[in-house]
């Protein structure tokens, strides 16, 4: 259905798939994460030798940043660098405190550069490299230089050991912001299955990043797999909806309404335009009633619009229904509101089905009065068949006369012109006789 459809693609647009990164920095600059590097099971790796000098320095800056004196601590790193005959692991160091520092700042790009300069030097700890490869990964995402996050993480995963889901989350995050889609599906996929493998459930933004992967590459089978997980782990109104969504895409209507009716009947749906496309999904499955309970209630409510249409449609539940006096009210309405004779029509219909004729006639000639009918045609044969019924019968053929100047109609008015002029023809003999007797 096409206003579902758009609903949808609306409901996604809205989505914002950034999973909340957890940046591997930690208190000191100096330590390396354990949460990705995993490097318990690596050969212990001899670190390179620092002097006394510069571990000096570099504590006596790190107090200054954890005191938030960062003015201070650059001002002591950057003596550090003025000095001649550093290492390169102990400029490493210092542009790892740099890094840190900057990042404290929320100054993400002088971060960025610091950490190049980290993975410049020759000869480094492999952990060393792990951890600047990693953050700086996130750094790129963070300023949105979605390729460098990915060249950099792919790096990081050249001599990672065992990642864990992040990374490859990450990796994933970063392709789908490119909207490449077919390469973010893998590494979450990747990230899926570290999960599960290890009997964890995943959480609630990996399955919300695979669920916009599968939307963007068209995939609604595999897309409503991972909602029916959502909403199994993390069962929120809104995961619901989604399904019914995908359920409309895939044309499986019958499981898009009964969803939506849950929600409904939980007082989980969106009041108002989420109410109407219920109410016809179920015209459409042909449960009027319910569909007729709930306009009646949200129009009564205020949560849909007393308009027109939406008193055309609630009409239409309950002649539908079976209802056919329940359904003369809405329209009641909607004739007062209307400025074209189009519902006085349909309202005069109604009062016909309910031998209401009297009521009829006025309804149709206002209509035809307020013009912008469609079928005038067809009006003036309602018109005519209530006269007719009020035994107004040279006013009933003066309707049916002029319903005969189109030629969709000529033929049905013709024959009802007959039949009233024989009808008046035989009530005229009839009271002839009466009197005859009388006599």
């Amino acid at each position: 259905m096409s206003s579902t459809n758009r609903r949808i693609k609306s409901i996604f647009k809205s989505v914002t798939p950034i999973v909340v990164l957890a940046m591997m920095i930690l208190a000191s600059p100096a330590a390396f994460s354990a949460q990705d590097n995993n490097s318990s099971n690596e050969k212990t790796e001899k670190t390179p030798a620092m002097s006394q000098r510069v571990y000096k320095a570099l504590t006596g800056a790190q107090k200054l940043i954890e005191a938030k004196k960062y003015k201070e601590g650059l001002e002591e790193l950057h003596r550090l660098e003025g000095e001649r005959g550093l290492s390169p692991y102990e400029k490493a160091q210092m542009y790892n405190y740099f890094a840190y520092t900057y990042f404290t700042m929320e100054r993400y790009k002088d971060a960025i550069a610091s950490y190049e300069k980290v993975l410049a030097q020759p000869d480094l700890p492999t952990g060393l490299i792990r951890n600047s490869l990693y953050t700086l990964a996130q750094l790129y995402f963070i300023q949105e230089n979605y390729q460098k996050a990915i060249d950099t993480i792919n790096r990081w995963l050249k001599v990672a050991e065992k990642p864990s889901e992040n990374a490859y989350i990450l990796l994933g995050q970063a392709y789908y912001q490119l909207k490449d889609y077919k390469k973010a599906l893998e590494p979450l996929k990747t990230a899926y299955k570290i999960v599960t493998d290890r009997g964890d459930k995943p959480k609630e933004n990996l399955l919300l990043l695979l669920r916009v992967v599968y939307f963007g590459l068209n995939d609604y089978q595999d897309m409503l797999k991972v909602l029916k997980e959502l909403v199994t782990l993390y069962p929120k109104p809104e995961y619901w909806l989604t399904m019914a969504g995908v359920y409309s895409e895939l044309k499986d209507y019958k499981k898009q309404t009964s969803i939506l009716q849950t929600l409904y009947e939980r007082g989980d749906l969106e009041r108002g335009s989420q109410e109407l496309n219920l109410a016809n999904l179920l015209l459409l499955e042909e449960v009027p009633y319910s569909a007729a309970k709930i306009l009646e209630k949200g129009i009564k409510d205020g949560d849909i619009e007393k308009n027109v249409r939406n008193l055309r449609l609630l009409s239409q539940a309950w002649l539908q229904a079976d209802y056919p006096a329940k359904a003369v009210v809405p329209l009641k309405q909607a004739a007062k509101m209307s400025d074209d004779g189009e519902v006085n029509l349909r309202l005069g219909q109604a009062y016909i089905n309910l031998e209401r004729y009297k009521e009829a006639v006025d309804t149709l000639q206002e209509g035809l009065k307020k013009g912008g009918i469609k079928r005038r045609d067809e009006a003036q044969i309602m018109l005519g068949m209530a006269l007719f019924e009020l035994e107004k019968y040279d006013a009933a053929k003066a309707a049916f006369k002029e319903a005969s100047q189109d030629k969709r109609s000529r033929k049905s008015a013709e024959q009802w012109m007959a039949y009233v002029q024989n009808e008046q023809h035989r009530k005229e003999q009839l009271e002839k006789s009466i009197q005859n007797r009388r006599r």
